[in-house]
């Protein structure tokens, strides 16, 4: 191996050793070890490229401390990449920033003194300038807005537009003033990365920066506009790539698509050091097939490894979120409500700019990987006998790696299959979503309750107010074995001895929710119907039913039915056509004139006390059965309210100056302990509201089901939670809870964690079998 090809090839190496540290210490999804590397990959076939046009022997001394510095700027690039799915480390990021600013001045220092002052040098320092810009500048933006990223745009605008205009291609004389202006905009970016200094001075710097960038670009082309028409060679640095740099490139881009995990704890080392047997295969067929047929079976391969790698980072986000690998039959419906999310977390222009930056990539890899696929083939059987003997020798090591069993961490085998597997598995995925689909009707029509006379059903509960509440994100995790339980843990043991006190009994539990981290309505419509509702197919599949739901059975024995969900803001036809409510509450009809908090369009306390006078007043009505959403606990879980005096709440403006004086989601959303904080916090806060409205409701003839919908997403409640939340059964009147003793729950609000678990679906008959006879 030549010096030519070692520089680039070990700096890949150490980029790849860096990014394991980075996973081994503050963690490191699946995107994040993607763009790291896909980052370097570019990065060092452009200087295998530069070294090939100028003939270099080697990158020299100051040219070993910049493809350092490129290795740590991809590091950055690869935090950057991995904050959009879960907070970043700001620490680190910062702290490899700074380093990567400390080593720009040394490269230089060392260029001057070892006399390795080279035209070849010094394009590439300014490009890992230039990139290291752009990375800061894509993470700064969801703080202080999408126009910062024109910082890290101009150097690549000002290249791009030279493809269009020759005369910007032109080299300009050597500046001392650039070189600090690309100095003041890396510090600036550090700086309000770091979030040293107040918001407002950290914009006016960052607009500093940009008007003196502006001027230093523009002072260039305005030299190159006047110098347009001399005769000056374009140096070969400057020209387009081609021949081996390419040809490697698109190696590497294939290589990585097919090796690239789609778990985030299968991304280390090991995983990008695998043999994948569909590129041995594809070079395979190159040598085989003619030029018609071999392109068509390349560039097919291509957009098929595209779409494969759509999918591995779809299921990486799923399984972050969600708990659960993406379905192509019908999760497609979460990328609206994921935007969303994703704004209430970090702004909303962040998350369009993170929504186009996703359909850009997408766009990309659906056209790169067929080209590079494509390259490939066509260089391979342009070079049929040397791509023989190297295919030969890759296939007797894959054969051997696949005997020995050998093992690339939790990655797998070394002798990979994994796309192939994958490809397969999702094919597996949709035929086992068609085949659901029809046992899931076999079961929905399969209802002993839906015969039962309704009043027969529910006569334990004849006169009783019913409240069904929901407590968004409140999983088992929030009482139990967690940075925050404590905290939740004697709001529950407070607020069982305020009930107490106010005349309040209470059981409780622990039910398997069939949805993890999102997608309430799941949970929702599983406690409903008596059904396992665990996917978006069976939902859609079932609101077309006619099954019996706690609230027709309600509404059939003569309660009033009424749902309350603050987080509609538009209308829900399924409310009444499905469930069975005679009155739907939502943002858009419940009088609030306050302050949203985050997610929540109203505190949980404007929410209950609404209720409680529309619809728990005194005088003569009918009893009344509703499901209450509170959502205060809802992601990205700040800002949040606080209790005020419940005769004070009035139209909700009393609540108008909280959420200034609350945590900014996009700044707790950078220190992972800080989130979880807050997600115990919510919680809190939720039920603290509850246990404070039931003793404002000294009423014997109210009785509540209080559970959560879900756990909350796994960078709170980390992996391998599980399902579980919490379920207390509240009542004054003795008789009800004598009902409900067989079932073996614990007393009070806070379930021990022996406490029994049943699966969500078999609550519905439960609760009817409980209350549709007398106790013998």
């Amino acid at each position: 191996m030549n010096r030519v090809q070692a520089g680039p090839l070990f700096g890949f190496v150490g980029l790849l050793a860096l990014l394991g540290t980075l996973s081994a210490t503050v963690g490191l999804s699946t995107v994040g070890w993607a763009v790291g590397a896909l980052s370097d990959a570019v990065l060092s076939a452009t200087l295998g490229a530069a070294l090939v046009r100028h003939s270099a022997q080697g990158i020299g001394p100051a040219g070993r401390v910049t493809l350092v510095r490129a290795g740590i700027a991809c590091s950055v690039a690869a935090l950057t990449a991995d904050s959009v799915l879960r907070p970043a480390p700001v620490t680190t990021l910062v702290a490899l920033t700074v380093v990567a600013l400390l080593l720009d001045v040394v490269d230089g220092c060392v260029a001057r003194r070892t006399g390795t002052v080279t035209e070849l040098g010094a394009r590439f320092d300014m490009e890992v300038d230039a990139f290291l810009i752009a990375v800061l500048s894509v993470y700064v933006a969801p703080a202080v807005g999408v126009w910062v990223l024109a910082i890290g745009a101009m150097r690549y605008l000002y290249v791009a537009a030279g493809w269009a205009l020759s005369w910007l291609r032109r080299p300009t004389p050597p500046r001392y003033w650039a070189k600090v202006v690309a100095a003041v905009q890396g510090v600036v970016l550090a700086v309000a990365a770091a979030d040293v200094m107040p918001r407002r001075w950290a914009q006016v710097a960052l607009v500093v920066a940009l008007v003196l960038l502006t001027e230093s670009f523009g002072r260039d082309v305005w030299w190159q506009w006047r110098h347009r028409r001399d005769t000056v060679p374009v140096p070969a640095s400057r020209r387009a790539l081609t021949g081996a740099p390419v040809t490697a490139l698109a190696l590497g881009l294939v290589w990585l698509a097919l090796v690239l995990p789609d778990r985030a704890e299968e991304a280390t080392p090991g995983a990008f050091l695998r043999l994948p047997l569909e590129g041995i295969v594809l070079v395979a067929l190159a040598l085989v097939l003619p030029a018609g047929p071999r392109r068509w079976v390349a560039s097919t391969f291509g957009l098929l490894l595209g779409v494969l790698v759509v999918v591995k980072v779809l299921d990486t986000g799923f399984l972050a979120v969600l708990d659960r690998r993406f379905s192509p039959v019908s999760d497609w419906v979460y990328f609206g409500p994921g935007i969303g999310v994703l704004a209430d977390s970090v702004g909303q222009p962040a998350a369009i700019a993170a929504a186009v930056a996703a359909a850009g990539l997408l766009v990309v890899l659906l056209v790169v990987l067929p080209l590079a696929t494509i390259r490939l083939t066509r260089v391979a059987a342009e070079h049929r006998r040397g791509t023989t003997r190297a295919l030969t020798a890759l296939g007797i090591v894959w054969v051997l790696c696949a005997a020995a069993g050998l093992q690339a961490g939790q990655a797998g085998r070394v002798a990979s299959t994994s796309a192939a597997g994958l490809a397969v598995d999702q094919v597996r995925l949709v035929r086992a979503d068609l085949r659901d689909r029809r046992r899931f009707a076999g079961e929905i029509a399969t209802d002993r309750m839906s015969r039962a006379p309704a009043d027969r059903l529910l006569k334990g509960l004849r006169g009783k107010d019913v409240l069904l509440v929901f407590v968004e994100s409140y999983g088992r995790v929030a009482v139990q074995d967690s940075s925050f339980s404590a905290g939740v843990d004697a709001v529950l043991e407070d607020g069982t001895r305020r009930l107490r006190a106010a005349g309040y009994s209470s059981r409780s539990a622990f039910l398997t929710s069939p949805t993890f981290g999102a997608a309430s309505w799941l949970a929702h419509s599983t406690l409903q119907s008596g059904l396992w509702v665990d996917s978006q197919q069976r939902y859609d599949q079932l609101l077309d039913t006619d099954r019996l739901t706690l609230t027709e059975a309600f509404g059939r024995a003569g309660w009033r039915t009424v749902s309350d969900v603050p987080a509609n803001t538009k209308a829900w036809p399924e409310g009444a056509d499905f469930y069975g409510f005679d009155q739907l509450y939502d943002a858009r009809n419940v009088g609030y004139q306050g302050p949203e908090f985050g997610y929540a369009s109203m505190p949980d306390q404007y929410t209950l006390e609404h209720f409680r006078r529309r619809e728990l007043a005194p005088g003569d009505r009918v009893p009344v059965m509703a499901e209450i959403d509170l959502v205060s606990s809802h992601h990205p879980w700040t800002p949040l309210p606080h209790l005020v005096p419940w005769a004070q709440v009035g139209d909700g403006s009393v609540f108008d100056a909280m959420p200034e004086r609350g945590e900014p989601s996009d700044v707790v959303f950078r220190d992972p302990d800080a989130v979880r904080r807050v997600y115990g916090e919510s919680i809190e806060y939720s039920m603290e509201t509850l246990v404070s409205f039931l003793e404002q409701q000294p009423d014997p003839d109210l009785v509540l089901v209080v559970l959560g919908d879900h756990q909350p997403h796994t960078y709170v409640s980390g992996d391998h939670a599980g399902h579980d939340v919490p379920v207390s059964v509240i009542a004054q009147d003795p008789a009800v809870l004598r009902r409900v003793s067989g079932w073996d729950w614990q007393g009070g609000l806070l379930p021990g964690p022996d406490a029994p678990v049943w699966r969500m679906d078999t609550f519905r008959d439960r609760f009817f079998s409980a209350f549709g006879r007398r106790p013998q």
